[in-house]
């Protein structure tokens, strides 16, 4: 290690040294001693510099040395939460990517489907879909760079620059010559709102993120299906909010998205952490888009974050009806720090709680923490009453339960592995080449899933059920046990066989309307996003639950107001 790489470090943990030597209350937890802390800051700094030291010197093999850094910065964060996380350069500018809801690029998604990259969506207006770029196209170059062994990274990589270079792409179509699109990389933003619509009366918004301008993605598709219901001279019965699978993002977007709907002056949520002044309470300090009428917020077990704050203040404070399963339990305040070389630390500084008090956190136990880092927090029992502010009872345990749980339908095991092995999206892709227009609706299930079985075969795809599976491991156990070849397990094992497969058949036979489902979806997909989902929606329990709430008065009221 060079002379000058080593003054380095130790100007980098003098510095830090400093910091942690500079009297603050956030330093000390409030039943160490503030001189016993301070020594066993000094003690730490000391013990690491030289552990790292003796390492980078001495390790039998070469080493990466910022590497070796890094991963003591990652393994340290590691024993306090899954969200206290180091990020270096690259990660840095990901995040901002995700807050702001918007990057650098064509405008388009990007899939790694056997061993190759398909285009899985395009967003309508972005340098992509003007260069006539559709679902399904197999990017095969990129920038004269041939992908086909590359890693789904490496392609990103190559797809990501500066706004205003260029991107040039070898694109291949079934049942069209290939041809190259020269596209100029531009500034693309995503809305929040991947989807909204009237359906039976009752404005649908569904958000999948909670970036800078999420409220006001909101506030312009409210205002413009409350433009075409008036055109159509049908005022909205409800409004629906679906926050299913969405991770959540900013906490004072989630504040703003929830004062679309609440009164002006309501508090959204409050923070508490251990530093002395970060308790703060967030409060809406604008009127609402509506406060009148209806409303059902969707939330599912992937329902985290800013989706918990806005789903625990509309039910806290009476606003609406909480439909679907109970969410993720993700109620950490992270602040995001700017540090050298541009690098960000994102860390864990106080804990969301809803108006009536309960902490949205789900508390669980720490893995391998065997240094015991963390004192243990407490934690709201599940039986620990609290209140809204219409007097209803609300429980504690982290997340938000729905006042309607009603499960999502789960997908089967052979639907997943065939989404898992692309065979839904290649068929799609091979289906819709051979029809230029989208096919008259409703499709004919009978006739593609036919075709569908037809490719399946061609493609060799082989699905193992579960009892095939526990019936390999039996198999290889008598193999190991030397009775493979007994004329009595030979016979059992025959019949055994018989009976999987005829479970393999019947189970897959019992599929037959789902994946036909899924793969009208699939299809509708590759002609147009917003068809495909408005036909996922039509077969959605939960939103159909959410409508038949919404539509019945003296059943909503009794929810609200029991």
């Amino acid at each position: 290690m060079s002379v000058l790489l080593l003054q380095r470090i130790q100007a980098c943990l003098l510095a830090l040294l400093f910091i942690c030597c500079w009297p603050s209350a956030t330093l000390y937890s409030a039943s160490v001693p503030p001189d016993k802390e301070y020594f066993d800051i000094v003690k730490s700094i000391d013990l690491f510099s030289e552990v790292y030291r003796e390492v980078s010197k001495g390790y039998v093999d070469t080493l990466n040395v910022s590497k070796l850094m890094y991963a003591g910065i990652d393994g340290m964060l590691r024993t306090l939460d899954p969200y206290t996380v180091f990020l270096d350069e690259a990660d840095s500018g990901e995040l901002d990517e995700l807050t702001s809801g918007q990057y650098a690029g064509i405008g388009v998604t990007i899939a790694s489907i056997n061993n190759m990259c398909f285009v899985t969506s395009v967003i309508e207006g972005c340098a992509a879909a003007k260069a006539g770029i559709k679902v399904g196209d197999k990017i095969v170059t990129i920038n004269n760079t041939e992908v086909k062994k590359s890693s789904f990274d490496e392609v990103r990589l190559l797809m990501k620059g500066v706004v205003g270079t260029p991107l040039i792409l070898r694109i291949e179509r079934n049942g069209a010559t290939p041809f190259i699109a020269k596209l100029m990389r531009e500034e693309v933003r995503v809305s929040s709102v991947s989807y909204s619509g009237i359906i039976d009366g009752t404005g649908y918004f569904e958000m999948k993120s909670f970036g800078s301008r999420s409220a006001d993605d909101l506030r312009e598709a409210f205002q413009s299906l409350q433009r075409q219901s008036k055109e159509k001279h049908v005022p909205l019965k409800g409004i629906i909010l679906d926050l299913r699978n969405n991770p959540g993002g900013l906490l004072t977007v989630a504040v703003d998205v929830a004062s679309l709907f609440v009164n002006k002056g309501s508090e959204v949520v409050s923070i508490r952490g251990r530093a002395p002044g970060t308790a703060k309470s967030y409060v809406t300090t604008t009127p609402p888009i509506d406060a009148a009428l209806p409303l059902a917020v969707l939330i599912n077990s992937e329902s985290a974050s800013a989706s918990e704050i806005v789903s625990g203040a509309i039910q806290d404070l009476d606003r609406g009806v909480i439909i679907g399963e109970r969410s993720y339990g993700k109620g950490l305040v992270q602040s995001v720090i700017r540090i050298s070389y541009d690098n960000t630390l994102k860390l864990t500084t106080a804990k969301y709680y809803t108006p009536s008090g309960r902490l949205i956190q789900k508390e669980k136990e720490a893995a391998h923490d065997t240094r015991k880092v963390l004192s243990k927090a407490p934690v709201d029992k599940a039986t620990k009453v609290f209140y809204t502010k219409a007097k209803r009872k609300v429980y504690g345990n982290g997340g938000i339960t729905p006042d309607i749980q009603i499960a999502e339908k789960a997908v089967s095991p052979y639907i997943s592995e065939l989404r898992k092995k692309g065979m839904l999206f290649l068929f799609a892709n091979t289906y819709s080449s051979s029809f230029t227009a989208m096919p008259p609706q409703p499709i004919d299930r009978k006739a593609v899933m036919a075709s569908f079985n037809e490719f399946l075969r061609t493609r060799q795809f082989i699905y193992t059920s579960e009892s095939e599976r526990h019936f390999k491991e039996l198999k290889e156990s008598m193999k190991n046990a030397s009775v493979e070849k007994n004329a009595a397990w030979v016979k059992t094992a025959g019949l055994m066989q018989q009976e999987v497969d005829g479970l393999k058949a019947q189970e897959i036979a019992k599929e037959f309307d789902n994946v036909a489902e899924v793969l009208e979806q699939e299809i509708l997909r590759h002609y147009s996003e917003r068809l495909a989902r408005k036909a996922e929606l039509d077969h959605d329990s939960v939103l159909k639950k959410a409508l038949e709430v919404l539509s019945d008065h003296r059943k909503y009221s009794g929810i609200l107001h029991p």
